[in-house]
């Protein structure tokens, strides 16, 4: 289906290795950046100019100076808090930066609602980075208001990392208007190694499309579950047919478990969130709200068998307007290492139960019924 949907290629010779703190995510990319010799592209959707973004800005730069071409490709809106002249000297020694579906103005943006969601970085065409986590210290827990940030992350190696860097090379090629002629020639490819065993598909979606397919990817999967669907995710705002498939799920058997942040990072989109878990909890599914910290992990893990990592979140802005890309991965080692790390996050969260839901007060009441009325469009 995804290869008929989105043209995901299956390659089968994969490493992947999960990251799900955020310092040790970069101490890892850190890492494999000063040992390119080749080339670095890094896509994000937030690039913030503080302690982290100044550290791997200039890492990039100190790259750039031996040679190493370095491309810098982030999100106008997203990254809205960093000046144009942050990577100044990044590219006077030859590297490339370049913004996605710039602004007009400082203040005006006339594609708003159509913003590059996806975080990507490809080294030396053999080491490929896709997940959840931007660039800012927020991202390492060092938010007092967010507190410890829960994310995941992979690392990959193997035939995946082509397919990834092709992703980067479309948004690039968006982005820049660059010639897309002779692409070997100006962007790395390892095709002879194969150091894993893990079958992955990467696959993209947005509002260039008029296919949903990274919706339609988890609701292939959650249809499909016999056992067990895990989904982590910051936002739980699906549209009707997300909704039917995960009631079919409970219907059948299927122990479906939701987890979700406790602690908010826009209240409102929260109280659409609560008021959408709300209406599954009368079938059956299991609501854990996460306590340690902002839960911002975009996953699930069905049967322990197959899972997807990435960018999109259950919300019609990712489901229709974002740009947005995830790694689907047939592994049972994988999928079961995620499948314990969800349990773990578990220790630290709450559920909530239908008792404990059906005691909110009237304001959250009324907050959740305007929210649940304006979901298409959050």
């Amino acid at each position: 289906m995804n290869l008929k949907s989105s043209n995901a290629l299956v390659t089968t010779d994969n490493e992947v290795k999960i990251y799900h703190d955020g310092q040790a995510k970069f101490d890892a990319l850190f890492a494999d950046i000063r040992k390119a010799t080749d080339e670095i592209n890094i896509e994000y959707y937030i690039i913030k100019p503080d302690n982290l973004g100044k550290k791997l800005r200039d890492l990039l730069t100190e790259k750039a100076k031996e040679g190493v071409k370095v491309r810098v490709l982030y999100d106008e809106v997203g990254s809205r808090r960093m000046s144009r002249s942050f990577f100044r000297d990044l590219i006077v020694h030859g590297g490339e930066v370049a913004a996605f579906f710039p602004s007009w103005s400082r203040l005006i943006n006339l594609r708003i609602n159509n913003r590059n969601h996806r975080k990507l970085c490809i080294i030396d065409g053999e080491v490929g980075y896709v997940g959840g986590f931007n660039v800012g210290d927020e991202y390492l827990g060092l938010s007092e208001r967010m507190g410890y940030w829960r994310d995941t992350h992979f690392r990959i190696k193997g035939g995946a990392v082509a397919l990834i860097q092709g992703r980067f090379i479309m948004d690039w090629s968006k982005a820049t208007n660059y010639e897309r002629q002779n692409i070997e020639k100006h962007f790395s490819f390892r095709p002879d190694h194969h150091p894993g065993n893990s079958a992955i598909q990467i696959i993209s979606s947005g509002p260039n499309s008029q296919t949903e397919h990274l919706k339609i990817m988890y609701l292939k999967l959650i249809v499909k579950a016999k056992r067990s669907i895990f989904i982590q995710s910051p936002y739980f705002i699906p549209d009707a047919s997300f909704m039917d498939a995960c009631k079919m799920a409970l219907l059948s058997g299927v122990d479906v478990r939701i987890m979700i942040p406790n602690k908010p990072d826009h209240p409102f989109v929260y109280s659409a969130t609560l008021v959408h878990v709300g209406e599954l909890l009368p079938y059956g599914v299991k609501i854990l709200q996460y306590e340690k910290g902002f839960m911002h992990a975009k996953t699930i893990v069905v049967d322990e068998e197959v899972a997807s990592v990435g960018t999109m979140n259950i919300d019609p802005r990712s489901f229709r307007l974002n740009f947005e890309v995830n790694a689907l991965v047939y592994d049972a080692n994988v999928a079961k290492e995620l499948h314990e790390l969800f349990l773990q996050d578990s220790e630290s969260c709450t559920e909530l139960t239908k008792e404990r839901y059906g005691e909110r007060s009237n304001v959250a009441k009324f907050k959740q019924a305007v929210a649940r009325l304006l979901s298409p469009i959050l």
